[in-house]
């Protein structure tokens, strides 16, 4: 059954790797155990909302992914019972701002957690609906497919990851856990419209726009680095 999004978290969390295809991409060492993040709810935006990206910048990445939401509370979960504690999945675009990865880097606070950089919907899936072991998620850019990726794949199951974050927090009713992306996270450009689609979920679609003010000049400011490039492109840092 569908619904449509409404989303009250307390918490957004977000793991880093977890499609082989992604690893490899980034020639990284395959991950023994999940890492994550946290996206503040400020970031949270709904199917059509315009994404902002700041002016002077140039690295702003989807990533397309499946969102799991929380049903009741959950703390310390073993792996077969995590499951139970999901009411829901939607869909989500994950957006970076890379022009920010040389600060913040362990949070990635400005990376990751801007206004808007978290748009889920149209729709929320019951659970009961769901296999989440055979997801098929795409998404496309301007009506080009740049992504494709199926949950069978994943390094870290969807229960996996519960049971992992709940043995040391708790998750709350409604609680957003982001589950990865595949390969080929692009910048995307001002006009640009990104959509993400998972099979049996729906389609979420959302317009890049420009900032209309410039960033005023406090703290840390846009740097294009060989850290941006290598996380925004795909390209080795040492050559970026």
């Amino acid at each position: 059954m569908k619904r449509a999004v409404e989303l009250d978290p307390t918490k957004i969390i977000a793991v880093h790797l977890n499609y082989p295809s992604r690893v490899e991409e980034y020639a990284a060492l395959m991950p023994d155990v999940p890492s994550y993040f946290m996206k503040p709810l400020s970031s949270l935006a709904r199917h059509g909302d315009e994404i902002v990206r700041p002016r002077g910048c140039r690295y702003l990445n989807y990533e397309g992914e499946v969102a799991l939401i929380v049903g009741r509370r959950a703390k310390r979960l073993a792996i077969d019972e995590a499951l139970d504690h999901v009411a829901a999945y939607s869909v989500a675009n994950d957006l970076g701002l890379h022009d920010f990865r040389h600060a913040d880097r362990g949070s990635m606070l400005r990376v990751k957690g801007q206004d808007g950089f978290c748009p889920i919907g149209p729709d929320m899936v019951d659970a009961a609906d769901v296999d989440p072991t055979d997801l098929t998620l795409r998404t496309f850019v301007n009506g080009e497919i740049v992504q494709e990726g199926n949950t069978g794949e994943l390094l870290f199951s969807f229960a996996y990851m519960l049971a992992d974050i709940s043995r040391l927090l708790t998750l709350e009713p409604g609680d957003v856990l982001l589950t990865g992306t595949p390969a080929n996270s692009r910048p995307v450009q001002p006009g640009d419209v990104v959509e993400v689609e998972v099979d049996g979920i729906g389609r979420l679609s959302n317009r890049i726009v420009e900032a209309k003010e410039e960033i005023a000049d406090v703290g840390a400011m846009p740097e294009d680095s060989a850290n941006a490039r290598h996380v925004a492109l795909a390209v080795p840092e040492e050559s970026a």
